[in-house]
């Protein structure tokens, strides 16, 4: 066996050392968001199966989403889930081959902030508009 002191062993590179991208914040924010919409999915299935249980079930699924919090988290929800998918169409189009160019690479990554947020507001605007204060 050889002396492991006396070698000198490549240190592994540490978050400090790494410069923060806009890429890497959206790869942690794709995983993040994954996990934040298996937890959103327990609440859809709490309120599919209240809807299929009666009047009595649905009406507490009811009060607890148009109360302030249950909002904040269906708005977290519907954000998680235009991030996840962009994230998702994102890698999608690398698979391709196609934009990994620095310029493409960055336009996309802009692209995949932005729209979320555009597409979230959006729906939410358009929720309140047609259905009124739920």
């Amino acid at each position: 066996m050889t002396d492991q002191t006396t070698r000198a062993r490549p240190l592994s590179p540490h978050i400090q050392i790494y410069r923060w991208t806009l890429t890497m914040m959206l790869s942690i924010l794709h995983r993040a968001t994954g996990v934040a919409l298996y937890a959103g999915t327990v609440l859809l299935a709490w309120w599919l199966l209240a809807a299929a249980t009666g009047p009595e079930a649905y009406a507490q699924v009811k009060t607890v989403s148009s109360a302030w919090y249950g909002r904040l988290v269906l708005f977290g929800y519907s954000w998680a889930l235009f991030h996840h998918m962009f994230g998702g169409l994102r890698h999608f189009i690398w698979d391709t081959g196609r934009g990994f160019d620095l310029k493409h690479v960055e336009i996309i990554a802009r692209l995949t902030s932005l729209l979320p947020l555009i597409l979230t507001a959006g729906v939410w605007v358009a929720a309140y508009a047609y259905l009124g204060a739920f």
